[in-house]
Order: C-alpha cells, then structure tokens, then sequence
C-alpha cells in the first residue's frame, strides 16, 4: 500500500491529519525558536536590574546558556569572576569539570543543556548570596523554568536548593535527594554538590557521579 493509500485508509477511521517526519521536526524546530525568543525578551526585561545591591559591583547580569528544549535545567549558585567577565554561567574551572561530567555520565555536550544561577550578578568576592540577594533574583529564575519546562532542575550545591525549595538546606545530608518543584510539581528537583566544592574536596566526585546517574534515569 503506498502513501497515499495509507492517507486514505487512516482518514476512512477517523484519521484527518497525517503527520509525517519532516513536519514534526519543524514543529519543534518552532517550539524551540520560540523559547529562545521568550528566553530573550526576559532576559532583556531585567538586564539592567538594580533591585539589590549586587548590581554596584557587577560587570555585567549573567543570564542563563544553552538548548531552551532541555529535559534538564542545571542552577548553581552566582557567577564567578570568570563568568561576571565573559557573560556566561559556569565558564571557569568549576564549568569545565560540570561539562566533562555531563558527557561522560549523561552523554549530552554542554550545549544540549541549561546552565543558569540563582543569582544573575556576581556577589563581590564570590561570597555567598544573601538571603536578600536571593529572593530579589529568584522571580528571574522562576520565569526562566517556567519557559523552558525542563523534566528536571538539578540544583548544584546548598545555596541553589536554598533558592528553589525556600528552605536551609545542608547538601551534605541532603544530596541525591529528589523533591518535587514547589511552583510545578511535575518537574523534580535533584540536589547535588557544586563542583566547585568537588575541585576542593575531589572524594565527593564519585558521589556526583552517583547523583548524576540518578539524573539520568529521572530525565529517561
């Protein structure tokens, strides 16, 4: 039986619309196009945030990087110098180590991800964001999940999970723990250490590999 034939006797049984290969690739071509595009407009809805302190010292606000399509929305903690610099999250030694872990655990490249921060601008020192600091930036981040409709957030580090859940976190107890997202419950939240925390203390390694296997499975 040819195509057209096919057609005929899918819509004889209820059948009106034949969707082949190549429209369905342009319908998500289109859907991804259109989360970059909200992507960017919120983004340039806040480049210029000055709600907290932080705006004083910056060089610039760090948005978030990678595929809007991602099942998997990685946040960490703030930018670092290197990152304040370049304009793009996890880009310093801790980035690397993240990249290299993602494609050997997961598969995927860096580009196939979402990389973002709890907060966009880089606290003077690389300190710890304040509690302030955190609740001024988080309707940032929230907007930003709420696009990207990731099967799962996988938190890097106590202050991410402090920012997502809105609660005292100590990561060491916590991590590879699954939580439901407070604002979507369809979407899990995976707690992990920050690599930069692994650079400083390398036996955690094999327990974030551990975490990230369990990402894995989580995302299918």
């Amino acid at each position: 039986m040819g195509i057209k034939e096919t057609a005929k006797a899918l819509e004889g049984i209820g059948f009106r619309e034949i969707y082949s290969m190549e429209k369905l690739e342009r319908q998500k071509g289109s859907q991804s196009e259109d989360r970059k595009r909200l992507l960017e407009e919120h983004f340039s809805s806040f480049r210029d945030c000055t709600k907290c302190d932080l705006h004083k010292s910056r060089t610039q606000v760090v948005f978030g990087d990678g595929d809007p399509y991602s099942p998997v929305v990685f946040v960490g903690e703030a930018p670092g110098e290197d990152e304040d610099i370049q304009g793009r999250p996890f880009v310093g030694r801790a980035g690397k180590y993240l990249n290299k872990k993602i494609e050997e655990v997961l598969g995927l490249k860096r580009e196939e991800v979402y990389i973002t921060n709890v907060c966009k601008c880089r606290p003077p020192g690389n300190r710890k964001p304040t509690p302030v600091e955190i609740r001024s930036c988080f309707p940032y981040l929230k907007k930003e999940i709420e696009i990207i409709q990731p099967k799962v957030i996988c938190c890097l580090g106590a202050t991410a999970g402090e920012g997502i859940l809105g609660k005292k976190l100590s990561i060491t107890k916590v991590r590879g723990n699954v939580y439901p997202y407070p604002y979507d419950p369809k979407i899990k939240v995976l707690l992990t250490y920050h690599p930069a925390y692994i650079l400083r203390n390398p036996a955690a390694d094999r327990e974030f590999v551990e975490d990230l296997g369990k990402l894995k499975d989580l995302i299918g």
